[in-house]
């Protein structure tokens, strides 16, 4: 494949399942910032396994993997152990504050009561449900076995049933 043909393609993949690809992002961390910190990593890795990808046919499964993995590696960063400086920690940038969010208080009390759950119970509920991955997948993508991925989406699934917003309604 030539190179322009390969970045060709690899931009209209991009282009086409970027805004679905930042969703699954914030979704497995829970964080905008460091969704779209987490998809930037994964699509350098995808541009550089683009042909063997794309000729195995697996775009959409590699880079969900390639997403949660560099979530995974983002929380071992140093910089993540630090604390907060002298003036305090730092004020995170609301949602408001981005132009390609909706408000806040639009959002859905589930996605708000899916943010609170642990982050391995999100990750299984966000791929298991949301993106309808089978046991089997979703265990391969996290790295875990069958078992935990049913352990974790059945505590998840509890614990969303019971969640406080669910009350209120």
């Amino acid at each position: 494949m030539r190179v322009d043909a390969r970045e060709r393609a690899y931009v209209e993949f991009v282009t086409a399942r970027q805004t679905h690809l930042r969703r699954i992002a914030y979704a497995i961390c829970g964080d905008w910032g460091r969704a779209d910190d987490v998809l930037q990593a994964a699509l350098i890795r995808l541009y550089v396994a683009w042909p063997r990808v794309q000729r195995m046919g697996v775009e959409d499964a590699y880079v969900r993997r390639l997403v949660v993995r560099a979530n995974v590696d983002e929380h071992r960063r140093p910089w993540r152990r630090e604390g907060p400086g002298q003036d305090g920690p730092d004020r995170p940038v609301g949602d408001r504050d981005r132009t390609d969010r909706t408000d806040p208080t639009e959002r859905t009390a589930l996605f708000e009561d899916l943010q609170a759950l642990p982050a391995m119970q999100r990750k299984t509920v966000v791929l298991r449900h949301w993106l309808g991955l089978s046991v089997e997948e979703t265990a391969e993508e996290l790295g875990i076995s069958t078992g935990s991925v049913q352990s974790h989406s059945s505590r998840a699934l509890a614990a969303l049933h019971v969640a406080p917003s669910r009350e209120t309604r």
